[in-house]
Parts: C-alpha cells; sequence; structure tokens
C-alpha cells in the first residue's frame, strides 16, 4: 500500500486550534516491514485517501503484527471520536492514566479530547482496527454534529450521543456480530479502489454504530451530566497547559483554547484551582523554571525564563523572589550546597 499523506489546515473551532495526527510510529514500522497496514484516510492520517462520500470519517483501518514490535503510539488524541477492536493477540492500551491489556474481542471508544497510548511502549502482536468518526468536537461540552449519512433513527443516534457523552464507559468486551462486522471493514478497506467501496463503508459504520448501541444498552451505564459541563472542558485544558507554558499566553487565549468564554473560563478555573488564571499559569511556570535550574545547570537564568514563558529575564527574576525569597541563581546554589550536606554530612 502506498503511504499517501496531505497537508492540510489545522481544525479550528471557538478559537481552538487543533492539528491532525500523522502516526509517524505507524508509519515508519511499516516502512520497515515490521507489520501489514491498511487504511483509508484523509488530513495527515496515513492511507489512501478517502473521498467526499465519506465525509467526517477521517481514518478506518487496520494493522496486523505477527512478530514482536519495537514500537507504540504514546499519548496522544484524535481528531474524532475513535473506536479500536482487537480481533487477536494481545495490545497494551491505556487511557486517561488507566492502563490494560486488551484481548480478543476488547473494543475501546476514546472521545476527542481524552488521551490515549497504545503499547507501553511498544504495541504486542495482533490485529488491530480502528474507525474515527470527526463529530466537530474536540472539548467535552460542545454538542456533537454526526456525519449526514449515519442513518440511525433520530430516537437511536440522540440514545448513543447521550451514552457516549454521559459516562466514561471506554472499554467494551463484544460479540461475534461485532467481531463479523470488523471483519467485513477489512475487505472493505483491502478491496477500495479510489472510493469503490464507499457505500460498503458506510452501511458497514452505520451497523457498527447500531452494534454499539445494543451492547451500552446491556451494560446497565449510569449517565452523568456533569461530563459534559463547560468545567471539564477547562480543567482538560489545564492539564495540558503544563506541556505548552512558554506560549505567549494571554487570559482570552486561554479561555479560547478552552473552548468557553472568557467570565466561564475565569469562574471554573478559580473553582479548580482557588488560583486566578493567570496567577495559576504564573505558578506553573514557576514550577517548571524551579525543575530547569535544577537539571539543567548550564541553562543561564535568561535562557530559563524563555523556556518557561516569561517575557524578559528581569520579569521572571522578579516574580521568582517574590515567591520563592531568593534569586533563581541562589536558588540553584542553595540546592548544590544542601545536596553537597546530604552527600557528606560530615563537612
Amino acid at each position: 500500500m502506498k503511504i499517501n499523506i496531505q497537508e492540510i489546515e489545522p481544525y479550528e473551532a471557538d478559537g481552538v486550534v487543533y492539528h491532525a495526527d500523522t502516526c509517524l510510529p505507524l508509519i515508519d514500522a511499516y516502512k520497515r516491514k515490521k507489520l501489514k497496514f491498511k487504511a483509508l484516510a484523509r488530513h495527515t492520517y496515513p492511507g489512501d485517501r478517502l473521498d467526499e462520500n465519506t465525509i467526517g470519517l477521517n481514518s478506518i483501518g487496520y494493522w496486523d503484527a505477527n512478530e514482536p514490535q519495537d514500537w507504540g503510539l504514546d499519548w496522544h488524541r484524535n481528531e474524532g471520536i475513535e473506536f479500536h477492536f482487537l480481533e487477536s493477540g494481545t495490545m497494551p492500551y491505556a487511557q486517561e492514566n488507566k492502563e490494560v491489556l486488551l484481548t480478543p474481542n476488547h473494543l475501546t471508544i476514546t472521545r476527542p479530547w481524552e488521551a490515549h497510548r497504545v503499547g507501553n511502549p511498544y504495541i504486542g502482536m495482533g490485529k488491530f482496527y480502528w474507525v474515527i468518526l470527526d463529530l466537530g468536537v474536540r472539548r467535552p461540552h460542545q454538542e456533537w454534529v454526526w456525519p449526514d449519512w449515519i442513518t440511525l433513527t433520530n430516537e437511536d443516534l440522540a440514545r448513543l450521543t447521550t451514552i457516549l457523552r454521559h459516562n466514561q464507559k471506554s472499554i467494551l468486551k463484544t460479540d461475534q456480530r461485532v467481531r463479523d462486522c470488523f471483519k467485513r471493514i477489512n475487505l472493505a478497506v483491502n478491496t477500495d479502489e479510489n472510493g469503490s467501496n464507499a457505500s460498503r463503508i458506510r452501511l458497514l459504520i452505520n451497523y457498527l454504530l447500531i452494534l454499539i448501541l445494543d451492547l451500552l444498552n446491556t451494560e446497565n451505564i449510569e449517565l452523568n451530566e456533569s461530563l459534559t459541563d463547560s468545567s471539564r472542558s477547562v480543567e482538560y485544558f489545564l492539564k495540558e497547559l503544563d506541556k505548552n507554558l512558554s506560549e505567549n499566553w494571554t487570559i482570552e487565549q486561554m479561555s479560547q483554547s478552552a473552548g468557553v468564554g472568557l467570565t466561564r473560563f475565569t469562574h471554573h478555573c478559580k473553582q479548580l484551582t482557588n488560583l486566578t488564571p493567570m496567577r495559576y499559569l504564573t505558578m506553573r511556570r514557576l514550577e517548571m523554571s524551579k525543575k530547569i535550574l535544577l537539571e539543567n545547570e548550564n541553562f543561564t537564568v535568561s535562557e530559563v525564563a524563555y523556556m518557561c514563558g516569561f517575557t524578559t529575564s528581569q520579569y521572571f527574576s522578579t516574580v521568582f523572589k517574590k515567591h520563592e525569597k531568593c534569586s533563581p541563581n541562589e536558588y540553584r546554589r542553595l540546592h548544590c550546597i544542601n545536596e553537597a550536606l546530604t552527600a557528606y554530612p560530615e563537612i
């Protein structure tokens, strides 16, 4: 199969910019002939290109690994809801810090905002399928919009959406019907030529959604509407903030990235952290700076300041001294002295 990836503009909604996952470790493993791989995809996902008949379907395919692997897909999020299915073998899988070992007939459900990882650190041997549908959301509180070719009745689709949004169930043990459905997806993906199987793929995804609804209806799942509250979107943003502290954040940009209004964002941030958004940002930057100061003794104060998002080294030093009662260099020196005294108490 020819790996064909197209560059696209990042997805933007409510002022929030999202970049598509490119699955580079999978592409590399395929090129090294570590496994069989076949997918139909759009945007930056690898695979043969999907056409306009399946708009909303971002990726559908499988990999088949029948020897030990030396790669995995580290923590990431998708541009849509993803359904994984393991046909054979075992697969280390983690979602929102919950780690499991998937076995045959396990199906996972991953919402767009949920971080997940395949492999620990390497994937297992097995045949692993996925379907990724873009529902036009990236945060828990946003309303879902299914592709227009999803043909479930309004009642069934509303029920499925409600269950998927209002619970945190992420792994289901499926039955033979789901297994057969994915095998038919396997055939449709394998034999597709320039969109020739678009109708079959649409029918199979609709059937898969009906099967998933049947499974969820028998799981006796408790629904929790608070899972779609805007406070949860702010909570996810604050968790992600540590990876982007060097950006030149304003409170307006923070609220936009969280996907909620400025007033609501400020309220939720205060409720979750007991701090205003900008003060919380400053405290996280200071914690990051202390770690860098101690772990990288060759970095100058200016370098540490810019790495942590402070506009100038002077401002960084002023804020640091206010909170730590010493300058950044003094903090580093005092820590070195304390380490020496601990290592050589007779000094």
